[in-house]
């Protein structure tokens, strides 16, 4: 029997005791509270508890996978360009009070780059915490690490407690499953950004189909049907977050686009942004690089359709083990704009002049990102609304 990813609004429905009364009129909505289930049930069960009125959502668990970074050999010395790229080094913010989860492959605690930091870890994978990986440490360093050695890695460096879940195994696979459980975690241990640097594995679902005997006509139907019914199960996550922000701090989620397109192919290619960067209330980030004469290109291997861009070629951040290793991809362009996007949740507490929500904050990295950095082959559906700036 197949397992059913079931999205349940636990706030749906209020039970009002024969002794309790909500008043003469009252229509006040309670706060939305997601919550992940998993039932290993027969489909016509499945039907029977989509249709509770709690329900917001049900999905079949989908593969998903690291997006696999390319190696940078020897550039070291250039590797920091991405933080004055987004202004972070003129910045008065550092991200100091907020709170910063990171969904991927774990991360290595022990490294330099994160003394002094609170680091609360997860495993959803079933493969332990810590990172075998690499991937998340990296990503890590990025949004939050301090400087190494005398090299600042680190756009948000003043971010005290950060949330690790580890949603890929240390082979670098994972599930739907364990992304939306990690999503749940991170927003009910108070995380206002999330940062995802990995994408649903549409053709590792087709091809796991077909090993199980499935005809390919079928294996990419029944992989397309799965794909949508996790996207309509991730839009209707986010409508929850973005539901809970009338009544409390929520999260920025962020997302890598990916790295399938190969612009310098014959013929060149390009590949639109997928899941998780593709739901709806996502910040979904394309890959910069440096370019001549000072002007930022975008990276050959970037998706399209994303709505912001930061850089993601010959990015140096924290290795496993310690020191610094230079990688390129979407992964290292989403924690950018993460560590960005926690810059703005603090600029906007410290202004006194609204009350900071992560509505607002996306609002400011989308309507401050500039456009005036960028070589003229370079399209809106390859860098959205442009670089990301910090206040």
């Amino acid at each position: 029997m197949p397992d059913y990813l079931v999205l349940r609004n636990a706030a749906a429905v209020r039970t009002v005791s024969p002794f309790e009364s909500l008043g003469p009129g009252a229509t006040a909505a309670p706060v939305p509270e997601p919550r992940v289930e998993v039932f290993d049930v027969p489909t016509h069960e499945v039907v029977d508890i989509a249709r509770d009125p709690q329900v917001a959502a049900v999905a079949k668990p989908m593969p998903t996978a690291l997006i696999k970074p390319l190696e940078v050999a020897g550039a070291a010395a250039t590797g920091v360009w991405g933080i004055a790229a987004v202004k972070a080094d003129t910045s008065n913010f550092t991200g100091d009070g907020v709170v910063v989860a990171v969904l991927d492959t774990g991360i290595d605690k022990s490294h330099p780059a994160f003394a002094g930091v609170t680091i609360v870890e997860q495993d959803f994978s079933g493969s332990g915490n810590g990172d075998r990986q690499g991937h998340g440490t990296h990503c890590a360093g990025t949004i939050f690490g301090r400087d190494v050695s005398g090299t600042r890695i680190g756009i948000a460096r003043g971010v005290k407690k950060a949330l690790i879940g580890k949603v890929l195994a240390d082979d670098g696979g994972g599930s739907s499953e364990m992304i939306f459980r990690g999503i749940q975690w991170a927003l009910d241990q108070g995380a206002e950004v999330i940062s995802m640097s990995l994408g649903f594995d549409f053709p590792g679902a087709v091809e796991r189909m077909r090993q199980a005997g499935l005809p390919t006509q079928a294996a990419v139907s029944e992989s397309l049907e799965t794909y949508r019914s996790n996207l309509r199960f991730f839009d209707a996550l986010m409508q929850m977050v973005r539901a809970q922000a009338a009544f409390r701090n929520t999260a920025v989620v962020v997302a890598a686009s990916g790295n399938e397109s190969e612009r310098r192919a014959n013929p060149p290619f390009t590949i639109a942004a997928s899941l998780p960067a593709a739901a709806e209330g996502v910040v979904s980030v394309a890959a910069l690089g440096q370019g001549t004469g000072g002007k930022l290109e975008i990276a050959e291997f970037s998706n399209t359709m994303a709505q912001v861009a930061a850089p993601g070629v010959n990015i140096l951040s924290a290795k496993v083990g310690g020191g610094l290793r230079s990688l390129s991809g979407t992964s290292m362009a989403c924690p950018h704009v993460a560590g960005v996007a926690a810059l703005w949740w603090e600029a906007l507490r410290k202004s006194g002049a609204v009350r900071p929500s992560a509505s607002l904050v996306m609002a400011n990295i989308v309507s401050r990102a500039r456009t005036d950095v960028f070589a003229p082959t370079v399209t809106p559906a390859d860098r959205g609304n442009g670089i990301v700036t910090a206040p």
